[in-house]
């Protein structure tokens, strides 16, 4: 700025030449300036250059006589940048410090003496002759504190410091100086309009695209003060500006950098939606376009380990084969895309098997490691992936070359320190799982297990819920083929981590598809009971198999839990975890529906602020005394309260042992062996019921079912027998109620159907099972339990029978008999109930739903369709729409009694994960029915009317004399119709039908 109206050099103009020159950051357009002695009050910027790069910045002084002190100052300091004589310099800077000095604190123009005295000290240190740039820095803040927003000269007064600090930075490369002047820019830009001097000079090259440059290059820094400080320089590249691509480059770095440390998904969701736009910034040519895609790859691809999201796999495969395509041989990055890529690429060989594909992975280490000799820094990262190639190569085609390369190569990559050293040790202790089932050599048993423990110790929460669940499943293989004592710890350890990565999910589908991706270990609910029964501890055995089985529903249902105790204790965390819980279910059902990927991240990171919010309300519960297990896996204790009317048969297929245990009203359970049962036997007799049953379907009503009777008869033979002898001799237990809880290959026969199709000696009939109990079943012991506590909440029962016999075009055969049915069951029901029909056209998908919450009982007759590779597809087919188990799951339905499912495949479970027991009675069992009807395999609508007659006859039998509708009737119900249909019903047609619930 210039002091006394002079321009300093040979360059002079008058005030009126200087308001018409276009060359000043601020608006002067203030009125009768020109009317006004400037040195009074004019405060104007002029920047005039000097041999066309330096420039001098001088401000205006108010007191007249200061600033005639002050012009031999400005002509001291003209002489020195035209004659570089450093003698003028100093000249200059004497005279400023000299006006200073006449301006103390609270004058009103030592601003301006600051101003001036350190645009001459800075020309001097950028000329080399000055070297005291703290100090000029130091004049330049003194200044900004003089003039803080909104006085006119604020903007200017930060362009100023901007400047030190970049010279300073230049200089002395201080990082703190670069990250102050990119902050100073972010305050200073949206104060200069577009078109005004300062914004020039600004935001051009040596202004604020040096800062981005400089920041750019800074150390990565994951503190979140690091990452605020990212985010400030990225607003400083609008779109379009040519260092936006590498700015978001950057920040994701630093974000990702922090999910590294802390493990937080919020975080590699963001790093992600950064890494996206910096793709789609670097088209065609652009230097960073392999460095982009490579990044949001590997991003994904942490994701996809994290959360095992097959989109993501999918997406980071096609980034890296593209990347890799744009670094040639001789590129510095080869190495990383080709480590990078065989890594992704031994993921897509878990899932085809293609031979072909883990050669391909091999050979891109191999070239690799060559890449990466003794001493690079990354070399134990690719010693470790061609090693895990080598053992995935082997299990496939039992090359024992392979196996022992892999162990000396997983030896080498401990031998050199590294920060991921638990990835070796996990894959030095498979490869040794796998050479001991070849040479039996109990010190490799010993060392894999130790090595998996280890691994497992040393776990930090940003390796990702997925790897450290195949870690612990590793470890169970491992423990039980060689006897270890540790197999019960893993079983725990698996379930615990299988339970937390299925919660990270937002909706039920996502949830199967995570259990869906550890296909392996769908056997291990029933594999920890039997090693839990063999360790002769069978309350864990029980806690276990309940543990492991059903984790879908369980996670589902813990956003319903009955709070009515907590009520009572503490009603402030009783209202803020229902309100949580309700926030959470909407979040979960709204997500569901989203396909954009964008705005799914978004909706995940919703999800999981949510539920974070949720788990420290939970965690607040079981601060208080009489809630320390709230919501945590029931222990014995707990769930032998579904016991409470009767015993529950839990029936273990595992394949180290197939029996069952039975959990009594009171008392320890007990351990019924199946010693001539092996899960092959289970699986062929499943296979064999399957097709019985088609066969059954092709034949008329009057011909013998052989087949059938023969596999019943295997059933009661070697599974129910042995256990109705403990139940009856063991317990005493006469006609009552039981439960059976099947596992594994065992939900896919019909157990409560066994029967031994023989006669006494004295001419009577041989009794089956239903002869001597009246059979359930439950899918869990838990979905038992809450629905006994659910039934505390009673209210005036209202029938509905929902009936759908013209489905439409392409939605299934017409059933004839489905408007006789219904005009049956509501004849049936008592005149004193509320009795409503829905069917034809009423019969849609809204009307349906709308009829299931606005009634507690509840018959419907249509079309049912499982969908074997979608569950949370399967449905009842409607007029328009198909009424989907989600839907039925996404209703709380809390005073809902009962529902008889006259439709087919309602009660079949999901092959895929038996142990979740995913299927329409379920469902509806789950949104608050507590006890329903369902069907195994295909109705014939045309003789079911007989079985459904024949159970509502025995449902209201005692009603007549003023009784109550009770839902716990239907087991005995159903058990007394099917004997009564007996000779018009078909033995497959019977026994389709199974009660589930109270």
């Amino acid at each position: 700025m210039l002091g006394g109206g002079e321009v300093i050099g040979e360059l002079q103009m008058s005030w009126d030449e200087v308001l018409d020159h276009g060359d000043h950051p601020f608006d002067l357009s203030f009125p009768a300036v020109r009317d006004v002695q400037p040195s009074i009050t004019l405060k104007v910027a002029v920047v005039h250059a000097w041999d066309d790069q330096i420039g001098a910045l001088f401000d205006s002084l108010v007191d007249c006589e200061i600033a005639r002190d002050a012009d031999a100052g400005h002509a001291q300091f003209a002489s020195y940048m035209k004659s570089k004589n450093v003698s003028h310099l100093n000249d200059a800077m004497e005279h400023f410090q000299l006006v200073l000095n006449q301006c103390p604190v609270g004058h009103s123009d030592r601003a301006a003496a600051l101003t001036n005295l350190a645009w001459v000290r800075l020309q001097g240190y950028i000329r080399n002759d000055v070297q005291d740039i703290d100090t000029i820095t130091s004049l330049f803040r003194d200044v900004l504190a003089l003039r803080p927003q909104p006085h006119p000269d604020h903007p200017l007064s930060l362009y100023n410091l901007t400047e030190a600090l970049n010279w300073r930075h230049d200089k002395k490369s201080i990082a703190a100086d670069i990250c102050e002047a990119a902050q100073l820019y972010h305050e200073l830009l949206p104060l200069c309009p577009e078109g005004t001097y300062l914004r020039s000079i600004a935001a051009g090259g040596n202004g604020v695209d040096y800062v981005i440059d400089e920041c750019n290059v800074l150390p990565t820094d994951a503190s979140d003060e690091g990452i605020h400080l990212r985010r400030v320089v990225l607003k400083l590249c609008p779109l379009g500006h040519r260092l936006r691509p590498r700015t978001l480059d950057e920040l994701a770095r630093a974000v990702e950098a922090r999910f590294c440390q802390h493990g937080s998904i919020d975080d590699l969701d963001t790093s992600i939606r950064l890494w996206r736009e910096a793709v789609s910034l670097c088209p065609e040519g652009h230097v960073d376009r392999d460095t982009c895609r490579n990044n949001l790859a590997y991003s994904l691809m942490s994701r996809f380990k994290h959360q095992g999201n097959t989109n993501d796999f999918d997406e980071a495969i096609s980034l890296y084969e593209e990347a890799l395509h744009l670094c040639p041989v001789g590129h510095g990055s080869r190495d990383q895309l080709l480590d990078n890529l065989g890594s992704a690429l031994i993921f897509r060989f878990s899932k085809c098997g293609n031979i072909d594909v883990i050669t391909r992975v091999i050979s891109l280490y191999r070239e690799a490691l060559t890449l990466r000799p003794p001493g690079h820094p990354r070399r134990y990262a690719t010693l470790n992936n061609l090693a895990l190639a080598l053992r995935t190569r082997c299990d496939k085609s039992y090359v024992s070359e392979d196996l022992n390369e892999a162990i000396d190569r997983c030896r080498e990559s401990l031998r050199l320190y590294h920060p991921e050293r638990w990835r070796t040790l996990l894959n030095l202790s498979s490869a040794l799982c796998s050479r001991s089932m070849e040479t039996q050599k109990k010190e490799d048993v010993e060392e894999a297990i130790n090595l998996c423990q280890e691994s497992l110790a040393v776990l930090h929460s940003t390796q990702g819920l997925p790897e450290r669940i195949v870690r612990s499943f590793n470890w169970t293989v491992a423990a039980e083929q060689h006897g270890h004592g540790s197999a019960l710890e893993a079983y725990s350890t698996f379930f615990e981590l299988l339970d937390a990565h299925l919660a990270t999910r937002s909706s039920a589908t996502s949830r199967r598809e995570a259990a869906v991706a550890f296909h392996d270990a769908r056997t291990l609910p029933a594999d920890a009971a039997s090693c839990a029964i063999r360790c002769d501890n069978l309350p864990h055995a029980v806690e276990l198999v309940e543990q492991g089985r059903g984790q879908q529903w369980s996670l589902a249902s813990r956003l319903r839990t009955p709070v009515e105790a907590l009520e009572s204790a503490n009603p402030k965390l009783a209202h803020n975890y229902l309100e949580l819980s309700k926030l959470v279910s909407s979040a979960a059902q709204s997500s569901a529906t989203i396909t954009d990927r964008a705005a799914a991240d978004r909706a995940a990171m919703e999800y999981r602020k949510l539920t974070r919010q949720w788990e420290a309300a939970v965690a607040q519960i079981r601060d208080l005394p009489a809630f320390s297990r709230f919501l945590l896996p029931p222990l014995y204790a707990d769930l032998q309260a579904a016991a409470r009317q009767g015993p529950v048969i839990i029936l273990i297929a595992s394949q180290y042992s197939c029996s069952a245990i039975i959990v009594p009203t009171s008392g320890d359970p007990h351990h019924v062996p199946l010693p001539s049962v092996t899960l092959a036997d289970l699986t062929n007799l499943k296979d064999r019921f399957a097709r019985a049953i088609r066969h059954a379907s092709t034949i008329g009503p009057k011909v013998p079912r052989n087949d059938l009777i023969v596999l019943l008869r295997t059933v009661w033979d070697e599974i129910m027998l042995p256990i109705v002898n403990v139940l009856r001799h063991d317990l005493k237990l006469k006609y009552c109620r039981i439960w059976l809880c099947p596992t594994a290959a065992f939900t896919s026969i019909p157990l409560h159907a066994a029967h031994p199709f023989r006669t006494n000696s004295d001419g009577s009939k041989e009794k089956c099972l239903e002869d001597f109990y009246i059979c359930s079943y439950t899918p869990t012991i838990s979905a038992l339990v809450r629905s006994r506590q659910m039934m505390k909440k009673r209210v005036t029962p209202s029938f509905v029978t929902i009936g759908q016999g013209q489905p439409g075009s392409g939605k299934g055969k017409a059933l004839l008999a489905v408007d006789s049915e219904l005009e049956l069951v509501h004849k049936l029901v008592p005149a004193t109930v509320n009795r409503t029909t829905i069917s034809g056209d009423a019969a849609t998908r809204a009307g349906a739903l709308e009829a299931l919450e606005q009634n507690t009982w509840v018959h419907l007759a249509c079309h049912g369709k499982q969908d074997p590779k979608q569950p949370y597809d399967s449905h009842f087919v409607m007029r328009n729409e198909h009424l989907t188990l989600l839907d039925i799951m996404e209703r709380d339905i809390p005073h809902a009694e009962f529902a008889f499912l006259s439709a087919c495949h309602t009660a079949v479970g999901d092959e895929e994960t038996p142990d979740e027991v995913i299927h329409l009675a379920a469902g509806l069992q789950f949104s608050g029915f507590k006890s329903v009807i369902g069907t195994l395999w295909q109705v014939d609508d045309s003789v079911a009317k007989h079985v459904v007659k024949a159970f509502y006859e025995n449902m209201f039998l005692d009603l007549k004399d003023g009784g109550v509708m009770d839902c716990t009737k239907a087991a005995w119900a159903l058990n007394r119709a099917t004997h009564a249909v007996k000779t018009k019903v078909p033995l497959e047609q019977r026994m389709v039908f199974v009660h589930i619930g109270v």
